[in-house]
């Protein structure tokens, strides 16, 4: 076998609908070029399957340049794979070695029901987002809103928030589910911004009210969501939440006197 092709096993996770039950299915891949993207290994494999008649695996793709958080699976055991800081559509096929078995399943949490093999319903992050509200304060043009003066420091811990790419790997790391990473991330990069500082209170309120709601777990403190989070997002901003809605439910207390 050349350098730049290997043979592999790919376990996936197999199930028709939401109601049905699933179960693991085994095939087996021929000179698989190392090049590949994993998920173009999976191209491959469902071109291989309805070549023999078989429904293919499906699995959620957008841009698959690790921007969209679409790819989440887990490979191996692992949220997007072994690779740290890296989604499965950025995942290479050189990372795995000639005749590896490898595994794929769907994320596991009670708040992303598995759809139909490796895709899941993320709606939650969604109705979150939602409950967080919008920006609403006037900042005229571009070219005004650009004035606004922002120190380094706190633009670039905005930033680092803000690259948050909701694929939910942080709540399938979870051992109980919580998605107190992805939540804290956009708490934190509307709320250290001067221009969401007018509904930070109401927001993060809202946002922690509907993240319970959609049934994730509480914070383990294990930092595996950090660990296996592709866009390295920090375990500073679940601190920053806390206080922000801290802080929130405090004032809210005072108000109500």
């Amino acid at each position: 076998m050349s350098a730049n092709y290997i043979n592999i096993t790919v376990e996936v996770w197999r199930q028709p609908g939401d109601k049905a039950q699933g179960r693991f299915e085994t095939y087996s891949l021929q000179n698989i070029s190392t090049h590949m993207s994993f998920l173009e290994m999976l191209d491959v494999l469902n071109e291989q399957l309805q070549k023999e008649g078989k429904e293919p695996v499906a699995f959620d793709h957008d841009c698959r340049e690790g921007i969209c958080g679409s790819c989440g699976m887990y490979i191996n055991g692992r949220a997007h794979g072994p690779q740290e800081l890296t989604t499965a559509c950025q995942l290479h096929m050189r990372t795995f070695q000639d005749g590896e078995h490898i595994v794929v399943e769907p994320w596991r949490a009670r708040a992303f029901p598995v759809l139909k093999d490796l895709v899941v319903d993320r709606g939650a992050f969604d109705r979150i987002q939602q409950a967080g509200g919008f920006v609403s304060i006037d900042t005229g043009s571009a070219p005004d809103a650009n004035e606004i003066p922002i120190p380094k420091p706190i633009s670039d811990y905005a930033f680092e928030a803000a690259a948050c790419i909701g694929c939910g790997a942080c709540v399938a790391a979870c051992k109980n589910a919580s998605a107190m990473l992805f939540v804290s991330a956009k708490v934190s990069h509307l709320a250290l911004l001067p221009q969401g500082q007018v509904e930070k209170r109401e927001r993060v309120k809202a946002m922690v009210a509907q993240m319970d709601a959609e049934g994730f777990g509480n914070c383990s403190n294990t930092g595996a969501c950090e660990a296996e989070c592709p866009k390295g997002i920090s375990l500073s901003n679940i601190a920053r939440m806390n206080r922000e809605y801290l802080s929130a439910k405090l004032s809210q207390k005072q108000y109500d006197k």
